[in-house]
């Protein structure tokens, strides 16, 4: 019987924004009860069952959502672009920046020469903005090394960061990001070592939760797409795509033809494109900070994503070159100013869709008995305010794992 368990903790005195299949499905006056870092009570404070508890925390009103996620990043990299931003904003044109030896390759050089604590300390500084915010599981990327040793530093320091703060910290290998400067006159070459060599460790040591790669005209085709992903399915490694961000490929379908837990950016996303995802479960993540920062006007197709029922994530995307955001709750409102998502949408889209595009719906995301116990206390009046208010800082109170933090 529920009057008999013994738990650590009680939350009252809030309205629960539970996100229970991607709606708000309030709770006016709600109660949360936690057992061993997980919710094993979800309802009216009025119908609550009388717990035997360690802790009641009473709090005085506003709202609990669930902890917030953040379902794609790339928060670890070597040296920094504000000076590449500048010359643009005084009409340097992109080619004369990488002329210069600017742009990725940059950050590609600066990321090599960094040690792992370089790596992790930098990081660390960025991500501690995102958990401010009500971030409870990030999602970050390799991507930046591009040779064998590098990505795979990259993927220790994300692993470290994870060790350090509390948070759930997800890696994502993306050695198919960019191609290195060594490979640039032998493509196959790169993903040759990708396939054979670094995959295989990347498994072997645990160092990613999934695979990821940039299927663009400027960078991978679907072809190389399809070898890293063959390599990746063998492995067991789940799989995400950066696809249809600046033409359209066919990405997106591909990436849902393999299962692939995500398919991001999206913006020349076709009808084709959404039928397939819808089809097999692979979410759309959308990422309006590179949208905004690169002044792009084609935007998602997010009518037929509601149309064909494909869930739709939002993310900071933090990178140094095309979306140096540091807030996942700007992101939310830019999702509905800028793509056209309802508060609810965009709400849903950090939190129930964002935690499935990292394979976690099952355990994250919402407020239902069975999920860890990561939510977030707001001293706000309802859940559209966290996407009304621009900019400053919103109070919270995180709780991870039934931890205040």
């Amino acid at each position: 019987m529920a009057e008999d368990m013994q738990v650590e903790s009680v939350w009252t005195g809030a309205d629960l924004v539970t996100m229970r299949g991607g709606k708000y499905h309030l709770i006016p006056q709600g109660a949360l009860v936690v057992r061993a870092g997980k919710l094993v009570w979800v309802g009216p404070q009025a119908e609550m069952p009388a717990f035997q508890a360690e802790q009641h925390h009473r709090l005085a009103g506003g709202i609990i959502t669930p902890g917030l996620v953040d379902c794609h990043t790339h928060l670890v990299f070597g040296g920094d672009r504000s000076q590449e931003f500048e010359q643009r904003l005084n009409g340097v044109s992109y080619a004369e920046i990488a002329a210069q030896g600017g742009g990725i390759l940059s950050t590609v050089r600066a990321t090599r020469s960094a040690t792992e604590d370089q790596l992790v300390a930098s990081a660390r500084w960025r991500l501690d903005r995102l958990l401010a915010e009500g971030v409870t599981t990030v999602e970050i990327k390799s991507g930046y090394g591009l040779d064998e040793e590098s990505e795979l530093r990259m993927l220790r320091a994300i692993r470290r960061l994870g060790d350090s703060v509390a948070a759930d910290v997800l890696a994502t290998c993306l050695a198919a990001h960019a191609f290195p400067p060594e490979f640039r006159h032998d493509p196959e070459g790169w993903i040759d070592i990708i396939c054979d060599r670094l995959l295989p460790q990347v498994k072997t040591q645990g160092l990613a939760d999934a695979v990821d790669a940039f299927c663009e005209h400027l960078a991978f085709s679907p072809q190389q797409v399809t070898r890293v992903f063959e390599r990746a399915k063998t492995l067991g490694l789940p799989m995400k795509l950066h696809a249809e961000q600046l033409s359209s490929l066919g990405g997106a379908t591909l990436a849902a033809s393999f299962g692939a837990l995500s398919a991001d950016h999206l913006e020349y996303a076709t009808e084709a494109d959404a039928q397939a995802m819808a089809q097999h479960g692979t979410v759309a993540v959308l990422l309006p900070g590179a949208f905004y920062l690169l002044r792009e006007t084609q935007r998602p197709p997010v009518a037929l994503f509601r149309r064909y029922g494909v869930p739709m994530a939002l993310a900071s995307d933090a990178n140094p070159g095309t979306s140096p955001a540091l807030s996942l709750r700007l992101m939310l409102n830019m999702g509905c100013t800028l793509f056209g998502m309802t508060p609810e949408e965009a709400l849903a889209g950090v939190t129930l869709y964002g935690a499935q595009a990292l394979g976690l719906a099952s355990s994250h995301g919402s407020l239902e008995v069975g999920k860890v116990a990561n939510f977030v206390h707001w001293p706000l009046a309802r859940p559209a305010e966290l996407v009304y208010w621009l900019g400053g800082e919103l109070p919270c109170t995180v709780i991870y794992r039934g931890e205040r933090q």
